[in-house]
Parts: C-alpha cells; structure tokens; sequence
C-alpha cells in the first residue's frame, strides 16, 4: 500500500508500505476513506518535536471495515467506521470513567500512521465506532473531524465547563481551536471569544458560533478579554496551541474560579506556582478522550446538527501529501483533507 512517511524535517514522502495484517484477534484492518493531516504532526515535521525516521504519519482516520480479529465483537466487514486517535478497550477503570485516551491498553494511532491507504486499528470494539449506515459523501469531512479535531475540541470546552450563560475564550485558531468554537456554542455558551488575527479563520469562527474576536495576544490580548468581561475575565478559557505564551494567555483570561481546558500539545510549558496558586483558576485537559465522545459527535453529524468539516480548506489526493503539509506549515491551509 501507499502512505506517508516522514524522513527528516519537512520531508515528507509518500511511498510502498507493508499493507497491514491482522496481528492480534483484537485488531481490525480498515480501508481508509480520508485521513488529513494534523496540527500536532508539525511539530515533528518541523523538527520540533524528535520522529525515528522513517516515521509512519497520521492518526485521523475513516474508513471501512475490511477484515476483523476472531475477538471483535461490534464491528464487521462493511461497516463504515470512525475512530479516535488513541486505541483502547473501552472497558478498564479508566475508560470507564471517560478517559479513554489514557486506557491502561492504550495505544497511539500515530505510530502505525492513518496518512495511507489502509490501517490495522488495534483493540477495534474499543476504538471504532460505525456509523448508522454508509455516510453521504458530503458527510465524510466531518465524521472525519471526529477522529480528533473536533474531539479534542470539544474535550477542550467540556474541561473548560463552557455552557449556558458562560463567556468562553478559545486560544489559538487552528482547526481545534475553532472547533472549539463549535463545542461552546452547542453546549450553550452565551459568549464566545475567538483569539485569531487571521481573516480566513476569524470568518470561520464567526460560522462557528464566536461572538467577538481579539486579534492581540499574550498580555494584550488578556486585558483586551477583561475589558470585554468588565475587567473579571471569562468563564472558560480552551487553550488549543500548547506554548508557554498560549498556556499563560490562558490562565491569565479566566477569572477567579473559572476553568481552563487545555488540549494544545504541551511543548516546554512551566506553570508559575505562585501566580497559579493565587488566580484560583481550574486546570483540566490532556490528550482528549475523543471516543467518550464519538457517538455523541457521530449523531450530530449524522443528523446534520453540526459541519464541522467545514475546516479543511484544502483537498489533496494522498499522493500529495507533502504539499498539504507545506500548505499548513506556511498557514495557507487551516488543515489538509487527503483522499487515499
């Protein structure tokens, strides 16, 4: 099969892989229908963060079921699946608490790489959900965001408790942040605040449900937030970058007793004691628990209630992989649709 593979910084090549195989009766082997390219998968094709090269890339994903392990019990052959970028049973202590992303036999998608033609998903019941039927084809962009993007989003407003009568402010306007933007408003949130100083995304988070938009950052853009708030701060904040600047920018919006979501891929964040200690702000996040979420995200998708999808604004087939990541690492995609 074809796929993505990551050589070194900003290589990207898209070459023969090992078409994949059942390995335990848990797995499954999918068909991908679309995969794309991810925010966080910058960060080692920037060379940020260290990759073993060759690295397989990608872990959003949907597709169809096209060989199951003797052990998969809720999906079969046929079906039409999403699933989360972690692996997972979906049955220990952990996930049974919502935090699936952290299940005791997790396991990251990102090391087998969706960016391909097929996938084998490991702990399949656990991991993938199937949707009521097969999806119209206008409907897969979205259910693709629901693989990561719009949970990690939604993850980010729900450990920001944004909800009905709340003012929530969202950090970062990537595809995450502005799906964050999307959560808010559907869990009700009166106001929304959308960081960006990039009229592609403002016009975006706009659709999305943002009530006003600040283009300063960092300390600027905190007190451009509490003057808007009559100097407390917002109710909810979702930090959706993972920089020290995005993370400070965060806690410093809320207002005492007020909750961060933070979702953004922490990259050298230090958290000041003192200052925390004393803001009296909520911390919650981490790497999203996207399949406590799917089949909640997967029906207001399916029941057009949501379109998320609207954040690809760039299709590419698989084969041109390395120019949807140079379209997003020069931010002239907001993120990169690729059709195997």
């Amino acid at each position: 099969m074809r796929g993505a593979v990551l050589h070194g910084p900003r290589d990207v090549r898209v070459e023969d892989r090992p078409d994949p195989r059942i390995v335990q009766p848990t797995d499954a082997v999918i068909r991908i229908t679309a995969t794309c390219v991810c925010g966080s998968d910058l960060w080692p094709y920037r060379g940020v963060d260290a990759a073993d090269a060759p690295a397989p890339m990608g872990h959003e994903y949907v597709g169809v079921v096209e060989q199951t392990g003797e052990a998969v019990e809720t999906i079969k052959p046929g079906d039409f699946v999403v699933g989360s970028f972690f692996a997972s049973d979906n049955t220990c202590e952990i996930c049974r608490a919502g935090y699936q992303s952290r299940c005791v036999h997790a396991e990251l998608i990102g090391a087998i790489g969706t960016q391909a033609q097929y996938a084998r998903i490991p702990l399949a019941d656990g991991t993938l959900v199937a949707t009521p039927a097969m999806p119209d084809a206008d409907l897969v962009p979205s259910l693709l965001t629901a693989s990561d993007v719009l949970g990690t989003g939604w993850f980010g407003a729900v450990a920001a408790e944004a909800g009905p009568g709340k003012t929530v402010a969202v950090v970062g306007d990537g595809a995450v942040g502005l799906l964050a933007v999307l959560a808010a408003r559907r869990l009700g949130a009166e106001r929304i605040v959308a960081f960006s100083r990039h009229a592609d995304r403002q016009k975006l988070a706009l659709e999305f449900g943002a009530t006003d938009i600040v283009t300063e950052r960092g300390d600027q853009g905190v007190a451009r937030v509490k003057e808007l708030t009559g100097g407390l701060g917002a109710h909810s904040v979702i930090e959706a970058v993972g920089t020290q600047e995005s993370m400070m920018q965060a806690i410093r919006s809320t207002r005492p007793g007020g909750h961060v979501g933070y979702v953004g891929v922490s990259h050298d964040v230090e958290l000041p004691g003192e200052e925390l200690f004393f803001s009296g702000v909520h911390l919650h996040g981490g790497p999203a628990p996207v399949r406590r979420f799917l089949p909640e995200l997967i029906g207001l998708i399916w029941n057009r209630a949501i379109d998320p999808g609207k954040v690809f604004d760039l299709e590419l087939p698989l084969e041109d992989a390395a120019d949807g990541y140079r379209a997003m690492d020069e931010r002239r995609a907001v993120k990169t649709l690729l059709r195997p």
